[in-house]
């Protein structure tokens, strides 16, 4: 994973380093807040390859909460749950429907520079 992740600068800009059935191996470089989004349909797993991810979370009744994950945890968030991913800096890899975008089904405001609104790209 080391070799990947050194061939791309990007941030939430996922590279698809697997393919299994119909779903995708992603991984990505995070730094920053992502944006308010959510997955209608599938839930979203993360490993933390590097560093730390925070993932907030948002309840029906608009209560947050946030998941700190260091390297070497994973967190699922739900389907239909509305979270924000964020990070001082570090990487992390995701396990997903090949169709997912990064910005889900339904996102909050606008789309920051720094976001990449895809369904992942090819590594290399």
């Amino acid at each position: 994973m080391t070799e990947a992740l050194a061939s791309f600068d990007e941030i939430y800009s996922p590279r698809i380093v697997a393919r299994m059935n119909d779903y995708d191996v992603r991984i990505a470089h995070a730094r920053g807040d992502h944006v308010w989004h959510v997955h209608d349909d599938t839930d979203e797993f993360f490993l933390v390859l590097e560093g730390r991810l925070d993932v907030a979370m948002r309840d029906a009744d608009g209560n947050e909460n946030t998941v700190v994950l260091h390297k070497g945890d994973t967190f699922v968030v739900p389907k239909g749950t509305e979270h924000k991913p964020s990070s001082p800096g570090g990487s992390v890899l995701m396990f997903e429907p090949s169709t997912t975008s990064t910005t889900g089904d339904r996102h909050e405001g606008e789309i920051p520079d720094h976001v990449d609104s895809t369904t992942g790209h090819e590594l290399g």
